[in-house]
């Protein structure tokens, strides 16, 4: 690093120090209320962040550089990683968060001016400098938010698979897997998943696939369900498909999907029934008391 950057560097840790308080202040009140947003995040909190970030930003350019990277920066990049995670959990949208950055350009661009008034050169050199420093820091800010966006948009994605996948428990041996939309590679993986670990921990003999919910079967859908299929009767367990409507018999006829080796029925009642018999139950009408 030269040392013209060392100098700067060490001109902006002092600008910040000797104006620490004014600083926080204005911009505050430099925060557009779009920013603010006091129905997401209190005042006390936002002026608690912004004196943390004023300390850390000091600090940072006290070390002697303005590389973002560095390791005198970890502080920061973690105090901002914090603030861009909290801020999508609380409802922030990405310019709004960026923008907690953004708006500290003027109070600082108007320390550094009244630094430097009268040496235009020193006060270009000095401008520069901040505004390369506050801009990759806003950067980092946005590129973190959409990450944090990413893993919980990623994290609610998991658990509606899962949640969409429940195994049920009909009878003693028997259980039942409800599909309702389509069936994909990702969700397909989650229902095997959830149906073998089923038949494992309640020792289920047979298993009803009831596809009533699936609007749908095409040749990939028909391939996913035969996988699944597959690993439940390795795992020791019958398998019933249920649910199969005219439309569908009529598009796996005319798509050519063999499902011969598969046993399947039009109703969940027919399969329940079927599976009481293979489990060597059946069910009875009940007789009216007296008769």
């Amino acid at each position: 690093m030269s040392k013209s950057l060392q100098n700067r560097s060490a001109a902006l840790a002092e600008i910040l120090s000797t104006n620490e308080s004014s600083l926080v202040e204005d911009w505050l009140k430099q925060m557009s209320s779009g920013v603010r947003r006091f129905d997401l995040i209190k005042e006390s909190e936002l002026r608690s962040q912004c004196a943390l970030f004023l300390k850390l930003l000091r600090q940072g350019c006290e070390s002697g550089g303005t590389d973002l990277e560095a390791a005198a920066w970890g502080p920061m990049r973690e105090m901002m990683a914090e603030i861009t995670r909290s801020r999508a959990q609380q409802g922030f949208t990405p310019s709004e968060t960026a923008s907690f950055v953004f708006s500290f350009k003027k109070p600082l661009f108007d320390r550094v001016r009244a630094r430097y008034q009268g040496d235009a050169e020193a006060l270009a050199a000095e401008l520069w400098s901040a505004t390369e420093l506050v801009d990759s820091i806003g950067l980092y800010t946005v590129e973190a938010f959409l990450k944090s966006r990413e893993q919980v948009i990623r994290r609610q994605q998991e658990e509606m698979l899962e949640l969409s996948t429940p195994v049920v428990k009909l009878w003693e041996g028997i259980l039942a897997l409800p599909i309702i939309g389509t069936l994909d590679s990702a969700r397909t993986q989650v229902v095997m998943e959830t149906l073998l670990e089923s038949i494992v921990a309640t020792n289920s003999k047979v298993a009803i696939i009831d596809i009533t919910g699936v609007p749908t079967v095409d040749t990939v859908v028909a391939q996913h369900l035969l996988k699944t299929v597959t690993a439940a009767r390795l795992m020791g367990a019958d398998c019933i498909i249920s649910g199969v409507r005219p439309q569908i018999a009529q598009t796996i006829v005319h798509l050519g999907i063999n499902l011969l080796d598969v046993t399947t029925k039009s109703t969940l009642s027919d399969a329940f029934a079927l599976a009481l018999q293979r489990t060597g139950l059946s069910m009875g009408q009940s007789q009216p008391r007296g008769a």
